[in-house]
């Protein structure tokens, strides 16, 4: 068993929480954690390239409690919950969700939570790494609207890779196996009560088990381990290398509250013809109207494989400074350094020729390209 990691090393106290899961990452060898959402999050159990080959070959779990859950209920649920984000939630049935943007006045996007519609008045947002508890009380508060908005005790894993699916069907049968993307049921195992999404933050084909009872995690965990064996199942941290070859945005890195939703190309999440108003509206109509001046675009930066940068790093055009790297790495797989560059839109069109500044002064070459850099149509994680 691998030695579990030194929890010395990190100053840490009682206001950093802990998962339902914690002592099973421990068991299990967790590396490296860092802290997301309040929460001390595990993002490695082995090398980035070793758990990326294990995802895409294999299956994987990963323990996402930090993407933790805004309930919101009460009689005005529906209506609260529409008015947060440019989604017209009248499209999204009971057992569905929907991947949306939460949206400040000024069309910034708060959050990039995946949405669950437990009920007609009856939604989750599994959130990524922002306070949007404080932000949904507090639009509230003058609402004048009947609802309660509370952090239930929910705890989600996640299933990812080809051999997800009958690792599914072996826990909760083949029928579960076989939901649509972005669909859910609620059901249990062994007595463990959870709901079961086809969702996942990977590009892969994947699962997300939402523990409903914190007590029971340690019991999941190991149930699901178990039932795994027969697929080689390992845990893993974050694969930020699937997740950049899907094209998938990380809040707080590749988008900001200083963001909108045209720069950083989710202009789809806005529907236009929504009946109803949500806050931001109006900006984004003027954003739209007026087109932006930045926009965030995939790279293929030059030379040799790179480390996965921990800083943003200047990019140049011209020979002049216009941007910055939000997130770059190497891919095994394309063989080719990747990533996404905020730049002004003049320097956006493909084939653009740019420079990246990397630690210590040295200068690559890189080209504006399509992104995603792999599976645009999704057919990996719809299949």
């Amino acid at each position: 068993m691998p030695t579990p990691f030194d929890m010395t090393l990190i100053q840490r106290g009682a206001r950093l929480r802990r998962s339902p899961f914690f002592e099973a990452t421990q068991r299990h060898g967790a590396r490296a954690y860092t802290v997301y959402n309040h929460m001390l999050f595990p993002i490695g159990f082995a090398d980035m390239e070793e758990e990326f080959w294990h995802l895409v070959n294999h299956v994987t779990l990963w323990d996402v409690s930090v993407e933790r859950q805004v309930e919101i209920t009460g009689p005005d649920a529906f209506a609260f919950t529409n008015m947060l984000t440019p989604r017209d939630l009248g499209r999204c049935a009971v057992g569905q969700g929907k991947y949306v943007v939460i949206t400040a006045e000024d069309g910034g996007i708060i959050n990039d939570p995946v949405l669950l519609r437990l009920g007609e008045n009856h939604f989750w947002l599994a959130l990524a790494d922002s306070d949007v508890l404080l932000w949904a009380r507090g639009v509230a508060l003058k609402s004048g609207l009947q609802v309660t908005i509370t952090e239930p005790d929910v705890s989600p894993l996640q299933v990812q890779g080809p051999k997800a699916k009958p690792l599914v069907a072996d826990l909760f049968g083949e029928n579960a196996s076989q939901l649509a993307y972005y669909h859910f049921i609620e059901t249990e195992l062994d007595g463990i009560p959870v709901v079961l999404t086809r969702t996942g933050w990977t590009g892969e084909v994947g699962f997300e088990i939402y523990l409903r009872d914190g007590s029971k995690g340690d019991d999941l965990w190991e149930r699901v381990m178990a039932a795994g064996k027969a697929y080689q199942l390992r845990p893993t941290g974050p694969s930020d290398i699937r997740r950049i070859e899907a094209g998938i945005l990380n809040w707080g890195t590749d988008i900001t509250l200083e963001n909108n939703v045209y720069q950083v190309g989710l202009e789809r999440l806005v529907d236009e013809p929504k009946g109803s108003d949500f806050i931001g509206r109006e900006a984004l109509r003027h954003i739209k109207a007026a087109g932006v001046t930045r926009k965030l675009v995939g790279v293929e930066i030059e030379g040799p494989a790179i480390e996965f940068n921990a800083t943003q790093w200047p990019v140049r055009a011209g020979g002049h400074a216009v941007g910055h790297i939000t997130s770059a790495l190497y891919s095994p797989r394309l063989k080719q350094n990747i990533g996404y560059a905020f730049v002004p839109t003049t320097s956006a069109h493909l084939g653009t020729r740019l420079t990246v500044l990397l630690p210590g002064g040295t200068e690559r070459g890189a080209t504006v390209v399509q992104r995603p850099f792999l599976d645009p149509g999704k057919a990996i994680p719809k299949g």
